[in-house]
């Protein structure tokens, strides 16, 4: 069975344009399984096919993700010099997702992979399925059509990275092609228990004290429709979490029975950071985020935006509002 049978001409030129070239695979800020998982598959497969390829992230990988890095090479923006390197982004709905400076240091992307529906395709090639449920389910696809080789370290890497972005299959982006897909990694070495067993078995205490903040701060908006949460500023110090302990908690405000949109408010010196899940991709949250110099997926998007909580919870309730209203609307 072939996956993506419209970017496979493409691929293997772009695969053929990288030979002899020394390549660093890029991802985003605060990186997510998806993300590093998107990483390291590419760069092994890179590798195995004789190319000089290295991972770089602008934020260190995640505690609970740092296996899927094995023996890859994975460097901090800062640790690996631009060098002429030719740069490849994943996961990336934009140029600046992996921040400003490393924009500047690679200004002219040659490729990137990625299934936000808000990429608008930034670099020389561009394979954006916004069909897919992950990035990483894309690089699957392309590396099994294409008879590529895929090991058990990335085997487990794409696997974990379409796990994550599934919400552990879940979501409504889970289809018959991403059990396809996984079934064939597992045969190719991927092991879902132990994805499930690093990525939620192992939550630190910290985690715990931020969900107990969270979850007493929640708030209904919108006739019930919208649930919302704020971190405060301090919190992460007064309770000992990281930044990485956010991960999952807007789940929560999402999966009240009733409530169409979740959202997490993170409190910062001069800086809002917002997430936003919504139940079904018709909701479109990325266009939400949008409003506040973010983006993302139709269902699961995010920002950061410089204000002050008072001044910005009307204003995302007021954008939350108009997009139900407008929801309402179509579907009369």
């Amino acid at each position: 069975m072939s996956y993506f049978t419209k970017y496979a001409g493409r691929f293997a030129v772009l695969l053929h344009e990288l030979e002899g070239q020394r390549v660093v695979v890029i991802g985003h800020q605060r990186p997510d399984g998806d993300c590093i998982g998107s990483q390291v598959a590419l760069c092994r497969v890179l590798l195995s096919l004789g190319i000089d390829a290295v991972c770089m992230n602008p934020d260190p990988v995640p505690r609970r993700i740092k296996f899927l890095v094995a023996d890859t090479p994975f460097y901090l923006r800062d640790q690996l010099p631009a060098d002429g390197r030719t740069a490849i982004f994943t996961d990336c709905a934009d140029h600046g997702r992996a921040g400003e400076k490393v924009k500047l240091l690679f200004p002219s992307p040659l490729a990137c992979f990625d299934h936000h529906v808000s990429n608008a395709g930034f670099a020389k090639r561009n394979f954006v399925d916004t069909g897919s449920a992950a990035t990483a389910e894309v690089l699957a696809g392309l590396f099994i059509d294409a008879d590529l080789e895929i090991d058990p370290v990335t085997a487990q890497a794409l696997y974990t990275g379409i796990m994550t972005d599934t919400g552990q299959f879940r979501f409504p982006s889970t289809t018959h092609r991403v059990f396809k897909i996984c079934g064939e990694l597992v045969a190719k070495g991927a092991n879902p228990a132990q994805a499930g067993m690093e990525l939620f078995e192992r939550e630190s205490s910290g985690k715990l004290k931020l969900l107990q903040h969270y979850i007493s701060s929640l708030k209904f908006e919108c006739g019930g429709r919208v649930c919302l949460g704020v971190l405060p500023q301090g919190i992460f110090e007064e309770v000992d979490a990281t930044v990485e302990d956010t991960e999952g908690l807007v789940d929560y405000a999402r999966s009240v029975e009733g409530v169409e949109i979740g959202v997490l408010i993170e409190e910062r010196p001069g800086v809002i950071k917002a997430s936003l899940r919504a139940k079904h991709s018709a909701y479109r949250v990325d266009t939400i985020a949008a409003q506040f110099n973010g983006g993302g997926h139709a269902s699961a998007a995010g920002l950061n935006f410089a204000d002050t909580l008072a001044a910005f919870y009307p204003k995302l309730t007021a954008a939350l509002a108009q997009r139900l209203a407008e929801y309402d609307a179509a579907k009369k």
